[in-house]
């Protein structure tokens, strides 16, 4: 992405970090993105193939959410260990876990301050989580931290002009972020990419579409309404007129990505398949 572009998406001025990182552990604790996450299993999947995982490698899944990458790492036969700052998308990724009879360590914890030693990791993975992260630098110098040298850092990371950049980009019109806080969607950029993780390593990107497949708009919306934390604080906090507007919108957004003519939503979402390979 050209730096101009990358340049629109982060706002100027500070910002309260902490407050930030209050506002969206509510968001995230709120819903069940388990019910959306576990639609995302192809992208873990494809992110452990990208790394070249091998049996026995000491794995990190950072903002694991419901665990994507985490059950993709134990099918290839790797110590995982899974983590998250909301105990219940945790519980979540145990039961998945032991429903495949895979061996899983659960742990509770912050990505901006991860309790794990200096290189204690082959191999260091998130998708679709640190990106949310409201201090990005920290976040990104945790991963490089707790991975050894010669590891590898994976990354999923949606970026700003796929559709669900355009989700967020959506939603902030109605709910402007706060005054400095940069994008989650910057992590999609190799722009950013590059301030975060240039003097790390070795940054190779692969832009990637996930496909959403919904049995409708409506339904598609009704889902992430009900269960994607973000999008359930959005709309909780307007009224019926401006709840109206921005349903009105997004199903706007989904019509003019959708491939599919029989009534069902097909919308590919861009994302950046990252690999680090620290030095």
């Amino acid at each position: 992405m050209a730096q101009s572009s990358a340049a629109q998406i982060q706002q100027a001025g500070p910002v309260d970090l902490a407050a930030l990182k209050t506002r969206q552990h509510g968001a995230w604790s709120s819903g069940d993105y388990a019910v959306v996450g576990t639609t995302l299993q192809i992208v873990g999947e494809q992110l452990c193939e990208a790394l070249d995982l091998r049996a026995g490698m000491k794995v990190l899944d950072v903002a694991a959410g419901n665990g994507n990458a985490t059950l993709a790492a134990a099918r290839r036969w790797c110590d995982v260990t899974s983590t998250d700052y909301v105990p219940s998308l945790l519980a979540r990724g145990e039961a998945r876990a032991a429903a495949d009879g895979l061996t899983v360590t659960f742990r509770e914890a912050d990505a901006e301050a991860l309790p794990f030693d200096d290189g204690a990791f082959d191999a260091v993975v998130s998708t679709f989580g640190v990106m949310f992260t409201p201090d990005q630098d920290k976040a990104a110098a945790e991963l490089a931290r707790v991975c050894r040298r010669d590891g590898k850092i994976g990354l999923a990371n949606w970026t700003p002009n796929g559709f669900i950049g355009h989700v967020f980009k959506t939603l902030g019109k109605y709910l402007p972020p706060p005054a400095g806080a940069k994008s989650p969607a910057l992590w999609g950029t190799e722009t950013r990419l590059a301030e975060m993780f240039s003097a790390v390593g070795a940054i190779k990107s692969e832009p990637r579409d996930f496909v959403f497949r919904y049995r409708s708009p409506e339904h598609f919306l009704d889902v992430f309404r009900t269960y994607y934390g973000p999008t359930l604080k959005a709309f909780g906090a307007l009224d019926e007129a401006n709840q109206q507007r921005l349903r009105g919108d997004l199903l706007e957004l989904i019509a003019s990505l959708n491939r599919a003519d029989d009534g069902t939503m097909v919308v590919p979402s861009a994302y950046l398949e990252v690999v680090i390979t620290k030095r």
